[in-house]
């Protein structure tokens, strides 16, 4: 079996000290494969927004194992010296608000990333047509964010998170604001990525009913992450 791009062994997350400290994740332990697609359900407080920004490096766990793309990047502290590096090379957000840059137009909230990362103006905006129009919001690449309905926000966001070519797309609720429908139109649009672009996308969702479209389902109760 190929190398997992995300994996944990007995990573935990405690917050405060002493008898006011909560453990929001403990000693979890998990593997998550490029081309995956894969859910994480529980309820309010349960811990699915800390694992979600461990993997993407923004929380330091309390202890444990993580291993991002066969790189040990924490292990009982981190061990690369940039984390934020790692986020911009690697990992793509997306968030239940979209959280579209208001004064840049879609097309430059999509390069933003790249031209970060120091990939030409020319290369940045041909990779950001290209991703526009195949998420199929291309012609609206000049309008700027409060021009654009909610899924097309959305779908924005989505070719922003993949605007550096991730191999890991971690998102916090992306349909929570969204109709039944549009919700659907998202989740399968994330589907078809993992699919076509190899991704590893993980998901935290409330919403069961676009669970048939996940490949694994991950339950985080109690700060206990288990597979069902």
């Amino acid at each position: 079996m190929s190398m997992p791009i995300i994996a944990m062994n007995g990573i935990s997350k405690t917050y405060g000290t002493g008898d006011s400290a909560v453990t929001a994740i403990k000693e979890a332990t998990l593997k998550i494969y490029s081309g995956e697609t894969v859910a994480l359900l529980g309820p309010s407080g349960s811990g699915k927004t800390t694992l979600i920004t461990m993997i993407g490096c923004i929380t330091e766990p309390t202890s444990g194992k993580l291993f991002l793309n066969n790189e040990l990047v924490y292990d009982e502290k981190w061990r690369v010296s940039d984390t934020r590096k790692i986020r911009r090379e690697n990992i793509g957000f997306i968030f239940q608000a979209h959280n579209l840059i208001p004064f840049l137009n879609v097309r430059e909230n999509v390069t933003l990333v790249p031209l970060m990362n120091g990939i030409s103006d020319k290369e940045a905006n041909a990779r950001a047509r290209e991703l526009l129009e195949y998420l199929g919001v291309g012609e609206k690449e000049n309008k700027m964010p409060s021009q654009l309905s909610g899924g097309q926000s959305q779908r924005v966001a989505i070719a922003r998170s993949l605007a550096n070519n991730p191999k890991i797309i971690l998102a916090d609720e992306p349909t929570a604001a969204l109709d039944a429908q549009r919700a659907l139109s998202v989740m399968q649009l994330l589907k078809k990525l993992s699919i076509e672009q190899n991704v590893a996308i993980v998901v935290v969702t409330h919403d069961e009913r676009m669970l048939p479209l996940f490949d694994r389902i991950l339950r985080v109760e109690d700060g206990y992450v288990r597979e069902e």
